[in-house]
């Protein structure tokens, strides 16, 4: 039995195994993964690892939190247990007791990436010592006073030709009145030649001074040429590293068929991304594809301290990542009866939407919880459609704005594109109410206030979004305590502005409250629906210019 094979340390009888294999990026854990996070957890909270996971305020180093994963496994003789593996490496190793190796062990001293980054970084070294070079920074000295020495004289010499120009004109103005014809024609001659005199010595400073810098140049090339070269030899030794890595870097999949990381990514037209295939839950299935483990179930958690733009908290569940984990899943869960996708289920029990106010001009519906207000890529069935069944003749995008897929609540519809105009002009100019209700999970110890974070999407995780000064959108939330309920908080939220996942972001960020709402499963934790209503609408009627109020109330 392998020394990876950990046994339940609690009795699982009487937990039925799952009919299928989880859907990474979309799951409940099972009650067998959660006893074993439990165990693991537990393991961690006692174990010393030497890694700053910035639970310890007096710990040394950067504070890294960290995935973890366990995959529950049937060994060859039937016995249930689990597998556990950390993403990425662990106090600069990849080796950890009771946990599952890399695919590849790039940290390993022998081997061939690190003797290769070791020859790339001896050109690193090389480089910062030219780049820092007492010579090369006289030659950019020398080149710059040269350039700033030419542009004085250049400029000094038009100076002078200008000032000699309007001398000759005052001198030919004067000469018209007191020399003879002859006497003024001699004086024009003249005077031309001076002014051709100066042109020359122009054009001879303008060739000196080019002569001067390419000389210049010329020295400073001399070690710029020598680095540049270092450079390209750099970056051809890196691409050719990175390359046989990637080729190297094979994966099994539950057919025992083996795949390169480069040929994973090629088939779905992509490039490898940094870090790709030392998550946990590709180190997790290649090892029981290789040791002839049976896969049942996985999840993976986050231990430490959450980084300060991603939402992740402590001892929570989360689903594999998209852009490095996904193409790899896609090639390793072959031969798995998996789990369907449930973002790509049709609802089937809402029938019908309730209809909360309507007129010849618009509509406003109570929009299900976990419906699309359009269209998806998979998922058809939306209010979009529902509306446009519903109202044939009406013209213009018929929704004004959108709720997230998870949210319910009023949602505005225009029969006519100018009813559609003239209230998302409302929206723009900010001038139309909301209000949200939520349920957080825990409590706050404030009644009220402003969130103010920036947002942007996850490019590695879409649609995830996370906190980002300097790329993200602004993003402002004023918020207020309704009351609390046996451990978690009811509040009002009021957007300011409306980014996408704003207040699931704000609420359960470090820096916004803290607090999830109760079901968000992106966010915080599974629950039966995400614990978020628009509640409130206040706008002007566009046609009758009537104030509308409405109120839904929220069913949590």
């Amino acid at each position: 039995m392998s020394h990876y094979f950990r046994k339940f340390e609690k009795s699982v009888e009487g937990i039925e195994l799952p009919e299928q294999f989880t859907f990474p990026f979309y799951y409940k854990p099972h009650p067998l993964v959660q006893l074993a996070v439990e165990q693991l957890q537990a393991d961690l909270s006692s174990r010393e690892l030497n890694h700053n996971f910035g639970l310890d305020t007096n710990a040394a180093g950067t504070a890294i939190g960290k995935m973890f994963g366990v995959l529950v496994v049937k060994s060859q003789s039937g016995e249930l247990g689990f597998l556990a593996a950390f993403s990425g490496k662990m106090a600069d190793s990849n080796h950890h007791k009771g946990f599952v190796p890399p695919v590849y062990d790039m940290l390993d001293a022998s081997g061939y990436f690190k003797t290769g980054e070791k020859s790339i970084h001896e050109l690193t070294v090389k480089l910062e010592k030219l780049e820092n070079s007492p010579e090369l920074a006289e030659a950019r000295k020398f080149l710059r006073t040269q350039v700033e020495k030419a542009e004085e004289d250049i400029e000094r010499l038009k100076r002078e030709i200008k000032e000699g120009k309007a001398r000759r004109k005052q001198r030919r103005k004067e000469a018209e009145q007191t020399l003879a014809e002859d006497e003024f024609t001699t004086l024009v001659q003249e005077l031309s030649e001076e002014s051709m005199v100066e042109q020359y010595t122009l054009k001879d400073a303008k060739r000196y001074w080019e002569y001067k810098r390419t000389e210049a140049q010329a020295n400073l090339n001399k070690y710029t040429a020598e680095i540049e070269a270092i450079k390209e030899q750099r970056r051809e030794k890196s691409a050719l590293l990175q390359q046989r890595l990637f080729s190297d870097y094979t994966f099994l999949n539950a057919k025992l068929e083996s795949r390169s990381l480069l040929s994973i990514f090629e088939e779905k037209e992509q490039v490898p991304v940094a870090g790709a295939g030392e998550c946990s839950a590709p180190k997790l299935l290649h090892y029981a594809f290789a040791n002839g483990f049976t896969p049942i179930a996985m999840g993976e958690f986050w231990w430490g301290a959450s980084p300060k733009s991603e939402v992740r908290n402590h001892k929570q569940f989360y689903p594999a990542c998209r852009s490095k984990c996904e193409p790899i899943l896609g090639h390793m869960l072959r031969g798995l009866d998996v789990e369907e996708n449930p973002m790509l289920k049709t609802p089937e029990n809402i029938l019908d939407i309730e209809i909360v106010y309507e007129d010849t001009y618009l509509v406003v519906v109570n929009k299900p919880a976990d419906f699309l207000s359009v269209p998806g890529k998979s998922v058809y069935d939306s209010v979009y459609t529902r509306m446009e069944a519903r109202y044939p003749q009406a013209t213009g995008p018929l929704l004004v704005h959108r709720l997230d897929m998870s949210t319910s609540g009023l949602l505005l519809v225009a029969k006519t594109k100018k009813v559609h105009k003239k209230l998302q002009s409302q929206f723009l100019k900010r001038t139309i109410s909301k209000r949200y209700e939520a349920l957080l999970e825990g409590t706050l110890s404030r009644d009220s206030g402003e969130i103010e974070l920036p947002l942007r999407v996850d490019l590695d995780n879409r649609p995830q979004q996370l906190v980002c000064y300097e790329h993200g959108k602004p993003a402002l939330t004023r918020w207020e305590k309704v009351r609390e309920e046996n451990g978690r908080t009811r509040v009002h939220f009021y957007p300011i502005t409306g980014r996408t996942h704003q207040l699931r972001v704000h609420a359960a960020h470090v820096k916004g409250l803290n607090t999830p709402i109760v079901g968000d499963d992106l966010y915080g934790k599974h629950d039966k629906r995400l614990h978020l209503h628009a509640a409130y609408l206040k706008f002007v009627h566009p046609i009758t210019d009537e104030v509308i109020e409405l109120h839904v109330p929220s069913g949590f």
